[in-house]
């Protein structure tokens, strides 16, 4: 059954430090299959629905781009500091980027592509506990399935927001999870995966900042613990979650298809000449390698086997 939270209407705003664009960020998410039904844009406009840091409840959030500031509208949440900053990491507002630029200044193929996409951040789930969740339900079933389960989820067991006229379907807290035996769509191994998922968000291991504190291998092996978290989810989750600014991707053909498009190369690199390239991506491995997928056109998320 459907879930309404009561609508609570908050404003708030956030610096950008270096160049940044609503827009792109926008154009971003229409072509990342996981932000389908979370994460709306029209025109300029960006809509939001998640669940809080904390796990204490739900948000909705409505954004522009007015001014060199992103101007936020907030639905169903009391604390507007939280979901303020927790908004800021979504977007990759988090960071100073005021010496991005000069990533393009030392590789004029990544200058090229930064000209391109001015101003673009990569959009990142909204949390570490809504990755991982994802990752279980996407795991080796077709996007457009694994995205009808997940609204089936957000609207029986999670919260329906109203973001800007807009109706959102949030993902379920961690407790609605732990309750679940069944559910249509999932097989028994993947509830049980959500259980733990659930169980391990509530015990603090997959908060986002505490994963973006930890050295590298630590995180991703913390992340490995979890059931159904293989090397590609946990990467995932650290990455496009947690927010991780300087990790490059591995293990991923399509991404090294991409490379020798952006390069121009003749053939499709091998991992140690896309990771001598992307020394000069510092520190910015992980925006550079967002941008590569998106100048490529191509899925930025894979659902390998696992």
């Amino acid at each position: 059954m459907e879930r309404r939270e009561v609508v609570r209407m908050s404003e708030f705003s956030i610096s950008i430090r270096g160049s940044f664009s609503l827009r792109e960020s926008a154009r971003f998410i229409t072509g990342w299959p996981p932000a389908e039904g979370i994460a709306l844009a029209s025109g300029s406009d960006l809509r939001l629905a998640f669940v809080r840091d904390g796990y204490r409840g739900h948000a909705g959030v409505w954004l522009r781009h007015e001014n060199g500031t992103v101007r936020c509208e907030l639905t169903g949440a009391r604390d507007v500091a939280a979901v303020s900053k927790q908004t800021a990491r979504i977007l990759s507002l988090d960071h100073d980027a005021g010496d991005y630029p000069a990533v393009g200044e030392r590789d004029p193929a990544i200058g090229r592509l930064q000209r391109e996409h001015h101003g673009l951040r990569p959009v990142l789930f909204h949390s570490p506990y809504e990755a991982a969740a994802w990752s279980i339900i996407s795991a080796r079933v077709q996007p457009t399935r694994a995205l009808a389960t997940r609204g089936r989820l957000s609207r029986e067991l999670g919260a329906v927001l109203d973001v800007r006229g807009q109706e959102m379907a949030a993902f379920p807290l961690p407790e609605r999870l732990l309750e679940l035996d069944s559910f249509p769509g999932l097989p028994d191994e993947k509830v049980r995966r959500l259980r733990g998922i659930a169980d391990a968000a509530l015990s603090g291991e997959l908060d986002a900042e505490k994963l973006r504190s930890m050295p590298r291998e630590e995180a991703l092996t913390q992340l490995r613990t979890l059931r159904g978290i293989g090397p590609f989810y946990s990467t995932l989750i650290l990455v496009r979650a947690a927010g991780a600014r300087d990790e490059l991707p591995a293990g991923e053909p399509r991404f090294r298809e991409a490379v020798r498009d952006a390069y121009g190369l003749d053939e499709v690199p091998d991992e140690a000449t896309v990771s001598a390239l992307a020394e000069g991506w510092r520190p910015y491995r992980s925006w550079v390698a967002a941008l590569i997928r998106v100048s490529a056109s191509r899925p930025l998320v894979v659902s390998p086997s696992q």
